[in-house]
């Protein structure tokens, strides 16, 4: 897909979901993502919806196959617990993708818009911090802006605009559906990460320790150093990379590169920074990994004794990132799952 056929809102999300494991907010976390788009292209469908775990795809809906397939293999053990579980998530998705549907045609005429490209996305999810502290959202986006967010301490929704209202007050005359939410990003999300983690246990928990290289090249314009550390091959995505000069965190004429996995399920990362080389012998770049025994701490090097291929190495890295939101924008989520009131409480199939 197209990253122009991507609407900001969403790159900016994807961008964020990226971004998480990068400075360790969190240690574990599930996450939905849902699109609907009412022009559907070549590679991307009416409909998509797709799930991770600790950044990880686990599975996969769409409007072309009308079917909820994992994406990796420990997620086929599902069967396992709920023989009826594909079968079951399947169903709902249908139901969701047709209410989706009917939304998109809602707002268009709220919004008083013309035919064209619109999208209606949703996503929610939580995550469980190190520190043993808890978070959870929900969020509706149209057309590239938020458009209602849940606030789980109040049990209602947030409208920023009057189109968004009258969703908002249609959602929050219905109290037991605002608990059920409440008590999903409490509760029963981190439920679901337990069960995902006791199946995915050898991929999930692993860790696998970052290979660390740095590059380096003179400025012809000014004679200032540019430095770049690329951190691979790492998991979990969780890992502290970060420019010291005399010890010390150093923000200043640094740029950080986007966290993004690598086909093998591991992750790869990288920071820059601009110098003065007569200060050269001051900065270090530190990394911290659950992967590492100890921290490591990488003298910059001479940029005469180094390849000429840094900005082949940025490249890649950016293209990588954003072939990585490309391949996944469009994405937004469905509620998730009680099995034992599944027919009771209208989860994802809410009218806008």
């Amino acid at each position: 897909m197209a990253l122009r056929n991507a609407p900001f809102w969403l790159l900016v999300l994807l961008a964020v979901a990226l971004q998480d494991s990068c400075d360790g907010a969190f240690s574990h976390s599930l996450k939905y993502f849902i699109t609907s788009t009412s022009e559907p292209s070549q590679g991307l469908p009416h409909f998509v919806s797709l799930g991770f775990v600790d950044g990880q795809a686990i599975d996969h809906y769409d409007s072309n196959s009308w079917r909820m397939k994992p994406r990796v293999s420990w997620m086929e053990k599902m069967e396992e617990d709920d023989p009826q579980y594909w079968d079951r998530e399947t169903q709902i998705l249908r139901g969701t993708e047709e209410i989706f549907r009917e939304g998109l045609e809602t707002l268009r005429n709220r919004y008083n818009q013309s035919e064209g490209l619109h999208t209606l996305q949703m996503r929610y999810g939580c995550e469980l911090r190190r520190d043993g502290s808890k978070g959870g959202y929900w969020q509706y986006g149209y057309d590239g802006r938020t458009f209602l967010t849940f606030d789980k301490e109040t049990l209602t929704w947030v409208a920023p605009d009057p189109q968004a209202q009258i969703s908002q007050r249609k959602w929050d005359a219905l109290p037991g559906r605002n608990r059920y939410f409440k008590a999903y990003l409490e509760e029963e999300c981190f439920d679901w990460i337990k069960k995902f983690l006791s199946h995915g246990n050898e991929t999930l928990l692993r860790t696998e320790p970052p290979v660390v290289t740095m590059s380096s090249r003179t400025e012809v314009e000014d004679g200032m150093e540019t430095h770049v550390c690329r951190v691979h091959g790492f998991y979990p995505g969780e890992i502290d990379a970060s420019w010291t000069r005399d010890g010390e965190v150093w923000l200043q004429d640094t740029f950080h590169g986007f966290l993004a996995p690598n086909a093998d399920g591991t992750y790869h990362y990288w920071i820059s920074i601009q110098i003065d080389p007569k200060e050269r012998s001051h900065y270090r770049c530190h990394v911290e990994h659950d992967g590492l025994q100890d921290p490591l701490d990488l003298e910059l090097k001479d940029p005469t004794d180094s390849k000429s291929n840094l900005w082949l190495i940025i490249i890649g890295c950016v293209v990588a990132a954003l072939v990585v939101v490309g391949v996944i924008a469009g994405i937004v989520v469905f509620i998730n799952r009680r099995q034992e009131d599944y027919n009771a409480v209208p989860r994802r199939n809410q009218a806008i």
